[in-house]
């Protein structure tokens, strides 16, 4: 069955369509942190639907919601008032820390940073938009066209005029051999070197750790002082919360609360998780931005009902369960046990993440050279040991995407390690 649904799917979708493993899985229901293909296999899964099923599986509270709400009505447009929009609106104002915040709801992290860009495009009359090397930001034309990651951008045709910064990345790059105070530094006289010679740009857009970039990120901080230095000159912060947000990296609930300093960025988007694996996404932003644009405007489908519904339940859940904390505590446990196991592997370069959002770099044994043979076949052995991760990473890293459900136990992440530990000595 599965091979035939194999040749059915390379006959009907697009040839970039990325399937992992050499013998694709079709996962067909799941259960917790643990999911079944259609061969009857169980694993464990470490890598949530790309960091969308953010709390568990079936989630029984999630599904209660979503059940009862198909019972009254699906969907109506934001034509019409929609009491669920609104509560779950006005929770995630509150917890953005953004002040006088107002909320678009979209269908994906890809419509929500296409929003932020118009939205910060016509408040600041520019079509110049700042971005990190090494990001990513979605799949449509203007967010392919600030992405700084080669292997998602097919094109270089772009509405916008984009300019890329240094600092996303902190053990690679010019700058990577200076210290966190060194590195910032630089960083920053980078920014205002590079604001010398353009025009002045509408935004800087940024993840806080980069996603498919392979879970890097700055020194804490960063983005605090590059705020300092766009404040100055009008340019707004945009950030990319679609991976980092709802108390992913354990110790904050949001990833822009690491760069704190200065305050709230000026606009946050997000998406994944809140919906458990519903499809949401969104946009949080000062008023005075968010009520900058002078035409008329809907959205189909962001804010639907059912997603709506799906969307607090998750999120009451989330927070009654102090998931944050879960993240914080067991991801703790989990990086420093895959960092005893990677200081035993020579391909392994570096372990590094926060909370339930680790990445794991492969290099050719004894230089920084990228191994991507070595990150596809540790993928198929954590497959084939009843694990599944994810890999990303930049044109010069091979990282493997550790992000389970944050209710992960204890238990289950010395399972998950133990299988990855093997995984990772296979390719010795």
């Amino acid at each position: 069955m599965t091979d035939d649904l194999l040749g059915r799917h390379r006959s009907v979708l697009p040839d970039w369509l990325a399937l992992y493993y050499e013998e694709p899985i079709e996962i067909t229901h799941g259960e917790g942190r643990h999911v079944w293909d259609s061969a009857g296999n169980r694993y464990l899964d470490f890598f949530g639907g790309i960091l969308t099923t953010m709390t568990a599986h079936a989630l029984p509270e999630v599904t209660k919601a979503v059940s009862e709400q198909a019972g009254r009505i699906v969907h109506s447009s934001t034509l019409y008032l929609n009491r669920q929009m609104v509560e779950l609106a006005e929770r995630i104002a509150q917890l953005s820390g953004i002040p006088d915040a107002r909320v678009f709801f979209t269908t994906s992290g890809t419509e929500a940073n296409d929003t932020a860009l118009l939205l910060a495009t016509t408040y600041r009359r520019s079509n110049t938009i700042l971005a990190m090397r090494n990001s990513y930001h979605g799949r449509s034309f203007s967010a392919v066209g600030i992405t700084g990651n080669r292997g998602w951008s097919p094109t270089s045709l772009s509405p916008l005029q984009t300019l890329y910064v240094h600092g996303g990345v902190r053990t690679r790059g010019p700058f990577a051999a200076l210290d966190d105070y060194d590195f910032v530094a630089a960083c920053v006289d980078d920014l205002k070197d590079l604001l010398g010679h353009t025009r002045p740009p509408a935004a800087l857009i940024a993840e806080p750790i980069q996603g498919v970039g392979g879970f890097t990120s700055p020194p804490d901080g960063l983005y605090a002082a590059f705020r300092e230095v766009l404040h100055e000159r009008g340019i707004l912060w945009i950030s990319d919360e679609v991976q980092t947000g709802w108390g992913r990296t354990g110790e904050h609930f949001w990833g822009w609360q690491a760069h704190g300093r200065g305050g709230p960025p000026d606009m946050l988007t997000f998406a994944k998780g809140i919906g458990n694996g519903m499809s949401i996404g969104g946009v949080v932003a000062r008023a005075e931005i968010m009520n900058c644009l002078d035409a008329n405007s809907i959205s189909t489908f962001g804010g639907t009902q059912i997603t709506m519904a799906a969307g607090l339940a998750n999120l009451n859940y989330h927070l009654e369960h102090d998931l944050q904390g879960n993240a914080r505590r067991v991801g703790g446990l989990l990086i420093e046990r895959l960092r005893a196991v990677g200081a035993h592997v020579p391909a392994v370069r570096e372990v590094r993440g926060r909370g339930l959002m680790i990445g794991v770099e492969l290099t050719r044994p004894g230089t920084d050279e990228a191994h991507p043979e070595a990150a596809s076949a540790v993928l198929e052995a954590a497959r084939a040991g009843g694990l599944l991760i994810g890999k990303g990473g930049g044109h010069d890293t091979s990282a493997l995407r550790i992000a389970p459900p944050l209710s992960l136990n204890v238990a289950e992440a010395e399972e998950g390690a133990a299988i990855l530990e093997s995984a990772l000595r296979s390719i010795q």
